[in-house]
């Protein structure tokens, strides 16, 4: 089992940068395949980012590709996302996930969660 803690969220204004961290704990992180998703208000969670367990390979949905960049430190046992140029569509809270399978866009896949940061952009 993985405890996860997300970190990093907050108010910024359009086009601006933040960058969410997501620290694990409990079973060897470099076992996992990470995801982050985002829910916004009275809408469905959907896919942002994912990584290999290696780091090797990632997957954005097309909404942020060439803006997010997720990325991992498996000795760390950190997970992160940065957002560039953010757009006020990006408000949401922001939750990191875990699977030890391989790699999957769908949220139901995913086997532990952590408790979500809110991200708010202003226009």
């Amino acid at each position: 089992q993985v405890q996860l803690v997300e970190s990093g969220g907050g108010l910024v204004q359009a086009g601006g940068s933040l960058r969410l961290s997501c620290a694990a704990s409990g079973r060897p992180f470099s076992s996992y395949c990470m995801g982050w998703f985002r829910q916004g208000p009275e809408k469905e969670r959907e896919f942002v980012a994912a990584i290999t367990w290696s780091g090797g390979k990632v997957y954005y949905a097309d909404s942020v590709k060439g803006r997010f960049t997720i990325s991992r430190d498996n000795a760390k046992n950190t997970v992160y996302l940065q957002m560039n140029s953010l757009k006020p569509e990006d408000t949401a809270v922001y939750y990191c996930a875990a699977r030890t399978s391989i790699v999957t866009m769908d949220y139901r896949e995913y086997d532990y969660w952590g408790q979500g940061t809110q991200v708010t952009v202003s226009s």
